[in-house]
């Protein structure tokens, strides 16, 4: 690959962090539709409940006492989930803001989770996992890394462990003012509460192409869809 399609790969990468990064204060508003997010009672209502559903798929999964690598960890809505489920965690992010609110979030429950600072994609684990989760990631990932990332995750976790999913369906987001393709990726253009405006990633997958990615990686992944998720679950084969 030149370095004319390398870079935009690299600099929508690092604008996304930087968006996240300035994102942190008012991540929260999009989980609890306020805002820009708040798309009236009915159509909350049914984001709220699909929302829960999703976590009732996580809260399933035989997680007590196992080591977990969340990616992505963000302000700490999943990562609180999987410490009061009894998991270990270490949480990796690349926004240091995302991760202070985290640890806030969790108050002694953070005592649970060793937090790390570093980008995703070139971050490595010093151990194995029973498990790895990264919610409202996958779609963040550029189409020409995400059969590298899912390798990584496959062997970033124990055979047989477990590794869980989340994201959007697509649909018009609240933040979204554009999008275009650029190279061979999805960018939307997103716009904070201050107007301020980043490029960010935003690639939706099929269910089956997602499922058959996951298993090229050696995952057996089974990817269902609510009205407004889409999710994952799978184990290292």
């Amino acid at each position: 690959m030149g370095e004319w399609q390398r870079r935009p790969v690299e600099e929508i990468v690092a604008e996304q962090v930087a968006y996240y990064e300035a994102r942190a204060s008012e991540y929260d508003e999009a989980y609890e539709r306020r805002g820009r997010h708040d798309h009236g009672a009915a159509a909350n209502a049914i984001w709220l409940r699909e929302l829960g559903e999703v976590r009732a798929v996580l809260d399933g999964l035989p997680l007590e006492g196992a080591q977990v690598l969340e990616l992505a960890a963000g302000t700490g809505v999943w990562t609180e989930v999987l410490a009061a489920g009894g998991a270990t965690i270490t949480a990796v992010d690349a926004s240091s803001e995302m991760l202070k609110r985290n640890q806030a979030r969790l108050g002694s429950l953070a005592a649970k989770v060793r937090y790390e600072q570093a980008d995703v994609f070139a971050w490595r684990p010093d151990q194995s996992y029973d498990a790895v989760v990264f919610c409202f990631w996958i779609t963040h990932v550029p189409v020409e890394r995400l059969d590298s990332f899912l390798r990584s995750v496959a062997s970033t976790v124990h055979p047989d462990g477990w590794v869980f999913f989340v994201d959007d369906r697509e649909r018009s987001l609240s933040f979204d003012v554009s999008t275009r393709i650029e190279g061979t990726s999805r960018v939307t253009v997103r716009r904070l509460n201050d107007g301020r405006e980043y490029r960010v990633v935003k690639n939706f997958w099929e269910p089956g192409e997602l499922q058959d990615r996951c298993r090229l990686a050696g995952l057996a992944t089974t990817v269902s869809q609510t009205t407004y998720f889409q999710y994952g679950v799978g184990r290292r084969r």
